[in-house]
């Protein structure tokens, strides 16, 4: 389903987007900014991560959410707003919603993390759960706005909501004035649009890069068609910015300011969130981990000084386990191996003890002796390690194979 904008399609300006900043003031905070030395290093120039997961409801939601709510007419704001999420513009909304004493309705999604539920409804929103995607519970809001009188709260496509995300940028020149790339994720692309009308506006030569995930990468068919187009059943773990279409508002503004939208792959992706949590200590979804991971995709390919703007932190703990275990295997830090050996006593006692010469550590052993492919004397096994890296991983197959040991997979 779609929201239509008309009546919404006016430009967004710099004053917008000063008006918004000054709204924020004591509300949103000033979130900090870390230099990253092993990004730089990769880059080879200064690279800065602008920390939004660290935004109150734990991303960048709440600016553009509490500037819309806030410029709502008293009759308006009497009837409460509504909104669809499965997850941070939820949040957002609740909080801005009960900072300004409007009463607030959140549509999740049936499959929503409970964390992100439990959030939402703390923060003061009444939730409920409808559909089983996001389309589905974006229906069932905008039929209880029709009903009730409620105002639909857009996560993207609106003047207002873009203009409290531009603050995000007025906050990019104001802590690294020097800044020549600002690298931004892009979902329906408010944020995106928002940083592009401050930036652009007070620094033309800044260049802005907004990426995609490759499974919900609408922005770079719309921009080569000239008007948002839909892709079809987008698939990411990036829910941040699994969007299937673009904002009319953002468009235009992205189409015009923004000068490239990039994509990573869901290992990019995966990388990206597990350097963050090593390496520079901070919780962040893989929407947020996105120009990271374009960082670590493209390395060089960005003048530098670079500002990667980490959108959220909101990440459900399950999914958490499931990513880093996938960027842990994308950079060689998991193997797993397939073998065959004589079936006698001793036999896998002794191939575990050629893996511990190699300082492998097994986490999982699987042992086959009754396959109709295996001789009388054979047994198959696999097994899981974790090792190092891809060097390692080189190392660990030459030492079974010097031990004799025929290795299948």
């Amino acid at each position: 389903m779609s929201y239509s904008t008309a009546g919404s399609l006016r430009a967004v300006t710099l004053d917008d987007v000063r008006g918004a900043q000054k709204m924020l003031s004591g509300v949103a905070r000033t979130t900090v900014m870390e230099g990253s030395r092993y990004l730089s290093r990769l880059a080879a120039t200064p690279v800065h991560l602008k920390c939004e997961n660290l935004q109150r409801t734990g991303s960048f939601k709440l600016r553009g959410a509490y500037v819309r709510i806030a410029g709502l007419l008293p009759e308006e704001r009497a009837a409460g707003v509504v909104a669809a999420s499965a997850g941070n513009h939820a949040q957002g909304v609740a909080l801005a919603s009960s900072l300004l004493g409007v009463a607030s309705t959140v549509f999740m999604p049936r499959g929503a993390p409970l964390p992100k539920i439990s959030a939402t409804r703390e923060y003061g929103a009444e939730v409920r759960l409808q559909g089983q995607v996001v389309d589905e519970t974006l229906a069932a809001a905008m039929e209880y706005a029709h009903e009730t009188g409620a105002v639909f709260i857009h996560p993207f496509d609106h003047p207002d909501i873009i203009a409290g995300q531009g603050t995000v940028g007025l906050e990019i020149l104001e802590q690294c004035p020097e800044v020549r790339t600002i690298v931004v994720g892009v979902g329906g692309g408010g944020l995106a649009a928002g940083i592009a009308v401050a930036v652009k506006a007070l620094r033309p030569d800044v260049r802005i890069v907004g990426v995609q995930a490759e499974g919900a990468a609408a922005y770079p068919p719309s921009l080569a068609a000239g008007r948002p187009v839909s892709v079809g059943d987008p698939v990411t773990m990036a829910d941040g910015i699994k969007v299937g279409r673009p904002g009319d508002v953002p468009f235009g503004i992205v189409d015009e300011l923004v000068d490239e939208v990039c994509t990573v792959s869901e290992g990019e992706l995966s990388a990206a969130l597990l350097l963050c949590l090593e390496r520079a200590k901070l919780v962040v979804e893989p929407a947020g981990a996105s120009p990271v991971a374009a960082l670590l995709s493209r390395p060089g390919a960005f003048e530098g000084p670079v500002v990667a703007v980490l959108s959220g932190g909101n990440v459900d703990p399950v999914l958490m386990e499931r990513v880093l275990r996938h960027g842990m295997a994308a950079q060689g830090r998991y193997l797993t191996v397939r073998l065959r050996l004589t079936d006698r006593p001793g036999a896998l006692a002794s191939l575990l003890g050629a893996l511990s010469v190699v300082d492998a550590n097994i986490l999982d052993v699987g042992h086959v002796r009754t396959d109709p492919r295996l001789g009388l004397t054979e047994a198959e096994v696999e097994l899981r390690l974790e090792t190092k890296g891809p060097e390692h991983c080189a190392e660990v197959d030459r030492a079974l194979r010097e031990a004799g040991y025929t290795v299948m997979d």
